[in-house]
This record gives C-alpha cells, structure tokens and sequence, in this order.
C-alpha cells in the first residue's frame, strides 16, 4: 500500500516541509477541502482536530492521542509542580495567577493567567482545562516520540520567545535526552505509539537551580515541527495518523473517536 499525505488546507511551514520530505520519498501528496473516501486505507493526516473531525471516517484513519489526565497522572519527579485536572467553570473561579491550558487540543490559549476572570469567556464552562503552578521555563523542547524512544526533536522556545534550533545544534541536548529516556522508559506503556512530547528546562526565582520537567503531551498529527527533521516527523506522524485498517492493538485505547452523526 502506498500512503498519501493528506493535509488540511491550512498552509503552515510545517505543512510544507512533510510534504517536500513525503514528495522525497515518492510519496503523492494530497490537499483536503472536505471529506475524500477515495483516499481510505492510504491516507496519513496532518492538520487541526476540528477539521480532522469531519474527514476522519471519510479517510478511515485511526487518529492517535494521549489522555487528557495523562499529565495529572505522571510522578512529580517529572513535572516538578502540581497538576490539577478541571473544567473551564470550575478555573474561572480562581483568583490567583496560574498557568491554564486545554489538556491536549487548541480551544483557548496555554498562558499564565493572572486570575480566573481573565480567562476567554467564549469556552463553555464544561471544557476539560489542566491548571497548574507557574514555572519559568529557561528552554522549551519538542520531541517526537516513536514506540517510546524520541525520534527527532528540536528547541522551540528560550525564555519564552520563539527560538527554534536542531538538537543537533543545541549544547543540552545530551542532557535533554537523557532526561526523556528515562521519563518514557517509566511512562510510555500510558501513551501512544506516536506522540509529542514538549519538555523544559526550567528554573527557580530565587535559586540557580535549574530542572528539566515535562510541559505537555500532544498529537503527533498536529503541530510545529520547528527545526526536528520533517522526515522522521513524519514516520511518527504516519504511525498517529494512518489508516485504521494498521492499528496496533496496543494503540487502541488512545483512537480520538469520530464525532457523533445523526440523521
């Protein structure tokens, strides 16, 4: 079977760069305007959930994504802060600055709030929401996690400003990746065979200490590559979003199911 590359069609330089490195590998690349049943058990999707969500069936794909909780769950020798699960009502009662975000998908903006009024009044009050203690991060990494080892990677962000750079450039990266073995060989058996995973180097207001924690798990399928190599992102990404019909058992229980439909 010959996979396609199916894109939204949002054009992003992230886009663009699996497409050259699917184009180098032989691979016919496809933009999507809505559903394509012709494209079922070949296509590889790359792009938003929302608009996942309305060719997902179409394609036949069985879209991988880690648990909402699964942040919550880890040891706080790896995050270094305390997590706590809830919902958008529930977040918009504090009046205390934290750091808020949506569990895994993009429905509002991950930013330091300086209290629960802040936060946009526009998601319903039942949204899962993750909240947790405020942590200034020196460096901020994203790895592409394949079968549980990190396949490619970059650096995003210093200091909070956009700064992408090669791991292969970047003078902690031993560091860095030595931290993630560890934290997956203890965590990866509760996440999908293809994810990403975002890590920082964070420090301390009133110390030099410096420590590196996990930020967040994502879908493979959508987001920045950065500076990682768009090749070995997309072998991950082929394994997060490719045809049902290839589904590892194992990865079964972390299928986004399609939306409900009614006549």
């Amino acid at each position: 079977m010959i996979e396609t590359p199916a894109l939204s069609a949002q054009a992003t330089t992230t886009a663009d760069l699996l497409a050259r490195a699917a184009v180098e590998r032989g691979m016919s690349v496809t933009v999507l305007d809505g559903p394509r049943p012709d494209l079922r058990g070949s296509a590889v999707y790359y792009g938003g959930p929302r608009f996942a969500d309305t060719v997902a069936e179409s394609l036949e794909i069985a879209l991988l994504e880690p648990a909402d909780h699964w942040l919550t769950t880890l040891d706080e020798r790896w995050t270094r802060r305390a997590i706590t699960p809830t919902t958008m009502a529930e977040a918009r009662r504090l009046r205390v600055p934290a750091f808020v975000k949506p569990p895994s998908d993009k429905s509002f903006e991950a930013a330091v709030y300086a209290d629960g009024t802040r936060l946009p009044a526009a998601v319903p009050g039942e949204t899962p929401v993750l909240v947790s203690e405020i942590r200034t991060f020196v460096t901020e990494y994203r790895l592409f996690v394949l079968d549980g080892v990190v396949h490619t990677g970059s650096r995003y962000a210093r200091f909070g400003r956009l700064d992408p750079l090669p791991l292969t450039e970047d003078p902690r990266a031993g560091e860095l990746l030595a931290f993630a073995a560890e934290m997956l060989a203890h965590t990866a058996a509760e996440l999908p065979g293809a994810v990403v995973v975002d890590i920082g180097l964070a420090g301390t207001a009133d110390t030099a200490e410096e420590h590196w924690v996990v930020v967040e798990a994502n879908m493979a399928w959508f987001g920045n590559i950065y500076a990682a190599d768009p090749s070995r992102c997309l072998d991950a990404i082929r394994t997060a979003a490719g045809p049902r019909a290839s589904l590892r058992p194992t990865d079964a229980p972390f299928v986004r199911p399609y939306p409900l439909t009614h006549p």
